[in-house]
């Protein structure tokens, strides 16, 4: 298969792109690694962002921290496959490299909201999406308020965004799948059995 980029011995036609979203406090992020380790071939994609780099954060690894300025340039050259602005602060997904990494046969991650994933469905329907669930929304908030990083008016704000994205989520077509987050590694083992399946199921 010609892709455009140099082959490389390690280079398959096996590529998928994954989206894994789910509300805060769910535990997406854990499961999200727990895939990347779990496929041999996976890549986590990494966000640009105009937020500011603090010392716990390690460029390319964490997010790649560029300007408002160099942000909006590579807005207007449609370089990002999907872009989000939180709280004033802009956050992408790089075409290019996506592009590439999937060329190579590579399961591609990436760990977005509901918003986002539906920009990238729409570019790409071929990705597959996953949607983080948790067992109840009591077991949610417990969850939010066990984290003690905020105070109960913030964890509810957080609880009342998490309930909105969840009936985004089951009401609309982005999602393909869902994985309620009762134990961790059920949650992880289930993942990445239907990442598998997915690609089977695209002759991949």
């Amino acid at each position: 298969m010609d892709t455009g980029y140099p082959r490389l011995p390690t280079d398959t036609d096996n590529g998928l792109l994954l989206i894994i979203s789910g509300p805060s406090g769910v535990g997406k992020t854990t499961i999200t690694r727990g895939v990347e380790r779990g496929i041999g071939d996976s890549v986590f994609s990494v966000s640009y962002t105009t937020r500011a780099k603090t010392e716990a954060d390690t460029e390319g690894v964490d997010y790649h921290f560029i300007s408002d300025e160099r942000f909006e340039e590579l807005e207007q050259e449609n370089a990002f496959l999907e872009s989000a602005d939180v709280f004033g602060k802009k956050y992408g997904t790089r075409k290019r490299w996506v592009d590439e990494q999937l060329a190579r046969g590579r399961l591609v991650i990436l760990e977005i909201d509901v918003l986002g994933a539906q920009q990238v469905k729409t570019a790409m329907p071929d990705a597959f999406a996953m949607f983080i669930l948790p067992p109840s929304e009591e077991e949610l908030l417990n969850r939010l308020q066990n984290r003690k990083r905020e105070s109960e008016e913030q964890i509810q704000k957080r609880f009342a965004e998490a309930k909105r994205e969840i009936a985004f989520a089951k009401e609309s077509d982005v999602y393909d799948t869902f994985v309620i987050n009762e134990d961790v590694d059920r949650a992880i083992a289930e993942a990445i059995e239907k990442v598998a399946q997915a690609r089977t199921a695209q002759g991949k």
